[in-house]
């Protein structure tokens, strides 16, 4: 009996120094410079070999022994960390760990950047990290990646490489401020973003995030809808590199290569990249061909640090025209059905050809200098550069009334004047008629093409001082130069010997023009300058005080727009008058931690945005030196709440936006004809509209190799008053009642009132949903799979349908298109090769080959018999390897 009591205590104590030995090392990871946690970090405890992964809250907790244990921290992207930590008792904690980067230079462009941080910051938003990016980016359009972010809706539009738009929270790209490294990129006479600009700007991407409503930005110039903020990589800590190689559906491959010196004893470091992309195109006649390269130089001081970055993507890609959009009974009849595009065709001999294409490139320098004065104040600079150049192609015709055959479709019909049996657009009967020995006049036809080219220069400065532990002030300059050259150059006669433009120049003295004979690279149509100057001022102060951070921001801006004409003008009225605007923004918030797991925010701002130099501070910028007499700013007054969660297994936010877009600005125009001699300008002031919703976004991690993710966003967005507007014709001549000049105002002066109240915002869906589910079957191989659901998407519709006889037009509800979702399936696998650190990946979007309606232009009856429609892509695929050394 003895005995057996002496083995039971004896085994009862090896089990309890068995339990006191397996005592967890606790602790939670944050990135140094956002303070963010981060999630999925691997914990490796070399002493008692056992590991472990932090949770969506950044804590983590590990086995351990007794005594002295050594953590390895590992995170892609970040420098590793090592540590050492004494466990004592069952559980130790061990604090807050911070990872940096492992880019050289990359804290201070992401502060130039404004990136939000969660939890502090009153604003919604959305973060992509590298690993996302590689995970499902694929062959997708740059903007697509974002489809599954609350308020987003991304299309490919035509199809063609580099052709897509995005719109956020109803508002059109226009209305959304993009960034890369701080530096604004929305085009500065129309406020657009041409993605085919960037369509390789994913190879350097590093993170993006997406922030919704008035955003975190400081830079003057505002945002209505959001803002979109790119960081791209720095120069990577430590030397090495990677080759990559990418194969896909219709032609697609991809190959690159990156390479980091790493940063040396003095303080220098360099990484370049370069890759190339090629085509088929998923539509018929979309090839393309794209290059990006990247190359950053830094150097780093005691308290300084210069960061030389400059980038592009020069390409050039056959296109399906937005015009070519067919009603859904004509896509039936197409032997292609979806994939077809009426611009493709070929010449008599059988060479292909393209009446729309484009190419561009537009490298973006930049030189950042970050000085660290003292301990509690800091100053960034950033000077940049933007010299852009590129076409796109545009058909001529020797009359007015013949331009309509250049367009692939009227009203979703297929126009039949140039077109072969099997639908292809028929280039040999251009031939045929530019050959035709009667045809006295030179050619009916000629290709040109539409150049746009800037040379745009900024500066971007700011100041930040911590006054105290609690309150911390910044401030700075916004300085912007842009001037683009627009013209057209006629690039192939189809046969003929010359073409004369009958273009009217009505400012024109001397008509020797209509009688001149042109030939390949002389300028048809236009050639004009566009000049914008901006200066602006912003400051902000921000308060912290234990669970409360507060922050109030405002910024003034002063807008010049003036335009030179060298081809509907002469002498001294080439150059028009200068029209400034000027703009403001005042914003503030608030962000409450209530507990170590939830905060709720609001905050609340008015916008006043000088209109844009075109279709806002000009009536008809192509072709018209003349003022907008009524051009006035836009104004915008938003406010929103948002609450979120935060826990090891689960985060969750849900916000409540509403926003209200007043005295905005739409020009229409007509071009010349049989009717209206001088073509005819509607210039609609005043226009309304009221844009409010509820978001809500979650992540969660049930298992540990599962996570979860999902998003709901509801909208309403619709139009509030019944606006109007002036008639012009394209010289600026204001139009009486029977159509002919005036001097005099209204009530001579004819108008259009525009009956739309209550109306929805097209072009974008108002309900949007996504679930998707990613899981790691064994240590580096993660698969996952991806719903994206869109309902109550309104017909895009316009107004240049205006009549020059009546003055009344009463809108309808646009067509609704018809809901629609997606699967799209990725997988990952990581694994060493020798010295070799190997990614494969696999992406198949669309995986069940979904039919569906992306984009829609609203027809005569509001139906679905009379849309205009593009579908979205079916299944497409790609394979990539990536080798690291």
């Amino acid at each position: 009996m003895t005995k057996r009591f002496s083995l039971m205590l004896l085994l009862l104590l090896c089990m309890t120094g068995i339990v006191s030995a397996q005592s967890k090392l606790t602790g939670v990871i944050l990135d140094k410079d956002s303070q963010e946690p981060l999630a999925g970090v691997s914990i490796f405890n070399s002493t008692s070999k056992t590991s472990g992964v932090s949770g969506l809250d950044g804590t983590f907790s590990v086995p351990g022994g007794s005594g002295k244990q050594r953590l390895e921290i590992s995170f892609i992207g970040y420098s590793p960390v090592s540590l050492e930590a004494t466990a004592a008792g069952s559980s130790t904690a061990i604090g807050k760990i911070l990872m940096s980067s492992d880019a050289v230079n990359l804290g201070d462009v992401t502060v130039s950047a404004s990136m939000a941080i969660r939890r502090k910051t009153p604003v919604a938003l959305s973060t992509l990290d590298p690993i996302v990016l590689e995970a499902k980016l694929s062959n997708q359009e740059f903007p697509e990646i974002l489809k599954s972010t609350p308020g987003v809706y991304a299309t490919k539009q035509g199809g063609a490489f580099g052709d897509s738009r995005v719109n956020l929270r109803g508002f059109e790209a226009a209305n959304i401020a993009v960034m890369i490294n701080g530096v604004p990129v929305n085009d500065m006479e129309w406020g657009g973003v041409y993605w085919s600009n960037w369509a390789n700007l994913g190879d350097v991407t590093r993170s993006m995030q997406v922030q919704r409503g008035l955003g975190a930005s400081k830079i003057a110039s505002p945002s209505v809808g959001g803002s979109i903020n790119i960081v791209t990589r720095s120069t990577d800590a430590k030397r090495g590199g990677n080759v990559f190689y990418t194969v896909g559906n219709d032609g697609y491959m991809k190959q690159g290569f990156s390479f980091s010196t790493g940063l040396n004893e003095k303080g220098w470091a360099m990484t370049l990249l370069g890759a190339k992309t090629t085509g088929n195109g998923y539509i018929q006649g979309t090839e393309f061909e794209a290059y990006s390269y990247f190359v950053n130089i830094s150097k780093v001081f005691d308290n300084h640090s210069l960061s030389f970055t400059g980038f592009g993507a020069p390409q050039w890609h056959n296109q399906r025209n937005n015009s070519d959009n067919l009603q859904i009974s004509e896509w039936q009849k197409q032997p292609l059905k979806y994939k077809y595009n009426a611009s493709y065709g070929f010449g008599p001999n059988g060479q292909r050809k393209q009446s729309s294409k484009n190419e561009y490139h537009k490298p973006q320098f930049s030189l950042n200098h970050n000085w660290t004065i003292d301990e509690s104040s800091s100053l960034s600079t950033a000077v940049y550069a933007s010299i852009g150049q590129g076409n796109g192609y545009g058909g001529q015709s020797y009359t007015s009334a013949d331009r309509t055959n250049w367009y692939g479709a009227t009203e979703g019909v297929p126009n039949t004047t140039f077109r072969t049996a099997d639908g292809a657009f028929d280039y040999s009967a251009l031939y045929a008629l530019n050959t035709d020995p009667t045809n006295i006049n030179g050619s009916k036809y000629v290709m040109s093409k539409s150049v746009n080219a800037h040379k745009w220069f900024g500066l971007l400065s700011t100041y930040t001082k911590q006054v105290n532990k609690n309150l911390e002030v910044s401030g700075g300059v916004d300085l912007r130069y842009y001037r683009g050259t627009h013209t057209n150059v006629i690039t192939d006669l189809y046969g003929g010997k010359f073409f004369i433009d009958n273009t009217v120049r009505s400012n024109y003295s001397n008509t020797d023009y209509l009688y001149k004979k042109l030939t390949v690279g002389d300028v048809v149509y236009r050639d004009y300058d566009g000049f914008v100057m901006s200066e602006g001022v912003f400051g902000q102060a921000e308060y912290t005080m234990d669970q409360l951070n507060t922050f109030i921001s405002g910024s003034v801006s002063n807008s010049s727009y003036w335009r030179y004409d060298r081809f509907y003008f002469e002498g001294s009225e080439r150059q028009s008058q200068t029209s400034s605007f000027l703009g403001y923004t005042l914003k503030g918030g608030s962000n409450y931690n209530i507990d170590e797991h939830q905060n709720v925010f609001a905050n609340i701002g008015i916008i006043s945005r000088a209109p844009f130099f075109s279709g806002g501070a000009f009536l008809q910028s192509t072709i018209s030196n003349m003022l907008n007499p009524n051009a006035i700013n836009e104004k915008c007054f938003s406010m929103e709440l948002g609450y979120g969660f935060r826990s090891r297994y689960l985060t969750a936010n849900l916000n409540a936006y509403r926003t209200q877009w007043l005295n905005k600005t739409m020009v229409f125009s007509r071009q010349p004809d049989q009717t209206l001699p001088n073509g005819l300008v509607v210039n609609v002031e005043g226009a309304n509209a009221l844009h409010q919703g509820i978001e809500l976004d979650m992540v969660s991690k049930p298992l540990k190799n599962l996570e979860l993710t999902g998003m709901l966003s509801l909208g309403d967005w619709r139009w509030t008053n019944n606006p109007s507007g002036y008639k012009y014709d394209l010289q600026g001549v204001a139009l009486n009642k029977d159509n002919g000049p005036t001097t005099v105002m209204a009530p001579d002066h004819d108008y259009v009132k525009l009956q739309m109240k209550g109306i929805h915002v097209g072009n974008s869906a108002q309900t949007s949903a996504a679930l998707g589910a990613t899981y790691e079957l064994m240590k580096g191989f993660r698969t996952g799979l991806d719903f994206t659901y869109w309902d109550r998407n309104y017909s895009y519709y316009k107004v240049s349908d205006v009549s020059t006889t009546i003055s009344n037009v009463t809108y309808q509800q646009p067509w609704m298109i018809p809901a629609a979702g997606v699967f799209d399936f990725h997988a990952t696998y990581r694994f060493k090769l020798g010295d070799y650190n190997c990614t494969v990946n696999g992406v198949v979007d669309n995986v069940f080959d979904q039919e569906y309606i992306a984009d829609a232009t609203d027809g005569s009856d509001h139906t679905w018999k009379t849309a205009k429609v593009f579908y979205g892509f079916g299944r497409t695929w790609t394979v990539g390897l990536k080798l690291a050394f």
